[in-house]
């Protein structure tokens, strides 16, 4: 039996969000992400702040050239995830699978509970009705036999908009004169070598198919495919043991030369990994370190196997790496751990009932707090759980950078 598929995508959420809680916002530019004074990008903004030609991923300075006069507003990521699992909770009771692609979109297969394409549209609309009813937001809908075809309909009536694709028929005809853009995995890299070869749009495809094999290979072949309305890939639920790394970044206000200060500040990215990676029960025996430059270069450096199942034991590995490196100015620094395994399935080694071990572990991790707190007078261990949140965590390196001594 063909699939049934309904990808689900927020307009505009972050902005929504804020609008809904503050009603004086609706109908302005409202754009969510870095001050115009700050370093960083667009995380979403308004439909009105678009029209300006401001969109997601524009860096903050170029999005205040085409719209001096809109409202910018720093994200509130607790309250956006808060509201996201309402909203997956809401979709997730009418599908028998769902993937979460982000805070605000999703794939749901519909195909069980559905059994038609009647039903299918009866759930949309449900889904609809309820976001708005329970939440105040709106989101756009698309119902399709395949997930890239299911994107391609809820992209099309943005926003609060719904649309249908049923067969690859209907995709190909939908599409057979757009950009190749609009297929899935071509980004823009990809775009520019298609169009050096002439290769420009989805007919181009059809009519070129060995050449964009050729030209591009395995994605190649995957493109023709995409472009005839081919793609057979099930709707696969989230498992964090699935996860290939787990990290966590910032990106400084202003660039940062001091080594000592990148330690400070590596030791509370390395406390987010650690509950980040115990929440989902998972440990790494891999480190890696990431930096990039003032001048956009970007480095990373890895350290494997290690046992990195610890704040104190990620902090160090993250240290040795950056002791090794060339030390220049840095805007971002970020740590990760790989080679995931579940707690639950992994093999008890003999190190894991080393007690003298994990004693030296503990003392260490209050050493470094206590050191943090005489340099900075700042309580870290006491407000850690806030820590543990991205705004404070860029409020809190922000002022260690300007308070270093």
């Amino acid at each position: 039996m063909r699939q049934i598929i309904i990808h689900v995508d927020m307009d505009a959420f972050y902005a929504s969000v804020e609008m809904r809680d503050d009603p004086s916002l609706r109908g302005k530019p409202l754009i969510i992400g870095s001050l115009p004074n700050e370093r960083g990008v667009v995380a979403t903004c308004s439909y009105e702040a678009r029209k300006y030609g401001v969109h997601s991923g524009m860096n903050i300075k170029d999005a205040y050239r085409l719209c001096p006069g809109g409202i910018y507003r720093h994200p509130n990521f607790d309250k956006y995830k808060a509201v996201s699992s309402q909203l997956h909770a809401i979709w997730n009771a009418y599908a028998s699978a769902s993937e979460t692609i982000a805070l605000d979109e999703a794939y749901l297969d519909v195909t069980e509970k559905a059994v038609d394409w009647d039903g299918a549209r009866e759930i949309a609309r449900i889904i609809k009705q309820r976001t708005m009813d329970e939440l105040q937001l709106t989101c756009s809908v698309g119902l399709a036999y395949s997930k890239t075809a299911a994107k391609t309909a809820s992209e099309e009536k943005k926003p609060n908009g719904y649309f249908e694709i049923l067969t690859p028929q209907d995709f190909v005809s939908l599409i057979l004169d757009r950009d190749v853009k609009v297929l899935y995995t071509v980004g823009g890299s990809t775009a520019e070598k298609l169009y050096a070869a002439g290769i420009s749009t989805v007919r181009d495809v059809h009519q070129r198919q060995e050449d964009v094999i050729r030209l591009l290979g395995k994605q190649g072949r995957w493109i023709t495919q995409i472009a005839q309305g081919i793609d057979d890939r099930r709707v696969e639920p989230y498992r964090p043991e699935e996860a290939k790394s787990i990290g966590r970044e910032l990106t400084f206000q202003k660039n940062v030369d001091n080594p000592e200060l990148l330690k400070d500040v590596l030791f509370l990215l390395a406390l987010n990994v650690e509950n980040r990676a115990r929440r989902v029960m998972l440990r790494g025996r891999g480190v890696t370190l990431k930096l990039t430059y003032a001048d956009m270069k970007g480095i990373t450096r890895s350290r494997s196997p290690v046992r990195a199942d610890s704040a104190v034991a990620i902090w160090r590995e993250a240290v040795r790496l950056l002791e090794q490196v060339e030390m220049r100015p840095v805007r971002l620094v970020g740590v990760s751990l790989y080679n995931l395994t579940n707690e639950e399935e992994r093999q008890l080694r003999l190190e894991d009932f080393d007690d003298e071990e994990q004693r030296e572990q503990e003392a260490e991790r209050k050493r470094l707090f206590a050191l943090l707190e005489a340099h900075y007078h700042l309580d870290f261990e006491g407000h850690l759980s806030q820590l543990y949140h991205m705004e404070t965590l860029h409020k809190t390196a922000e002022y260690m950078r300007k308070h270093f001594l």
